[in-house]
């Protein structure tokens, strides 16, 4: 066990289950809400860029994406509502089944059983509602603490959601590994708060450098992830 960590917090979506394995179910989904879906991840960027910018956060942060995507379909503010109940429809609950079919990565289900006996806290921080999904992936049970970083209004990478995060886990930022699949989102706003960083690529991937900040740990597969935390 490593005496520096004592709680091991991961991302959800491609990095517990490869996103292929969703993809390849939502095509039928995805030809048919092109047009929505392609205007509901400009509309999050949207709200990337501007929290990035510094920008304060919404009271109401379903709301506030709903008017985002409502300006980028080019439709009226009073349209806010239906978009809200669409977005719910269509991208949470309506992708949640499709977990039911989906295979998580090899060896998540022992490394998570094996961090959880040597005693880490494990937790789980999401940009999507992720409770359904876990349960769907037979995952539901290993967790102390599960986050969504839309409840706290923040999006991957600001900071207020990994602190949220290291609040609920009970234990200090510098304490706990984060692992995803995501330089840009997962690495920088956990290293940005004083999380240790754990990138999960793929094993055919070929670069020559990160982006700042590195990751403290890279790994393709969860042996090699429970070798770094239990070996």
């Amino acid at each position: 066990m490593r005496s520096d960590i004592e709680g091991v917090a991961f991302d959800l979506d491609g990095t517990l289950y490869p996103n292929y394995r969703l993809n390849v179910r939502l095509i039928p989904f995805i030809f048919k809400e092109l047009r929505f879906i392609s205007a509901f991840g400009k509309a999050r960027q949207i709200i990337r860029d501007e929290q990035l910018k510094g920008l304060a956060l919404p009271e109401d942060f379903y709301r506030h994406q709903a008017e985002k995507l409502a300006g980028v379909l080019s439709l009226p503010k009073d349209s806010t509502d239906l978009i809200k109940e669409k977005i719910d429809t269509l991208i949470y609950r309506g992708w949640e089944p499709i977990f039911k079919k989906v295979q998580l990565f090899k060896g998540v289900f022992e490394t998570l059983a094996a961090l959880k006996k040597a005693g880490y806290k494990l937790g789980l921080l999401s940009d999507f509602p992720p409770e359904i999904k876990i349960k769907y992936l037979g995952i539901d049970s290993f967790w102390d603490v599960v986050l969504c970083s839309e409840n706290s209004g923040a999006l991957k990478p600001h900071p207020l959601s990994f602190k949220d995060l290291a609040r609920a886990m009970s234990l200090p930022a510098e304490k706990i590994l984060y692992v995803g699949n995501s330089r840009s989102y997962d690495v920088a706003g956990a290293a940005g708060t004083g999380m240790k960083t754990a990138w999960i690529k793929s094993k055919f991937f070929i670069g020559s450098g990160f982006k700042k900040p590195k990751p403290d740990f890279s790994f393709h597969s969860y042996r090699q992830l429970y070798k770094y935390m239990i070996e």
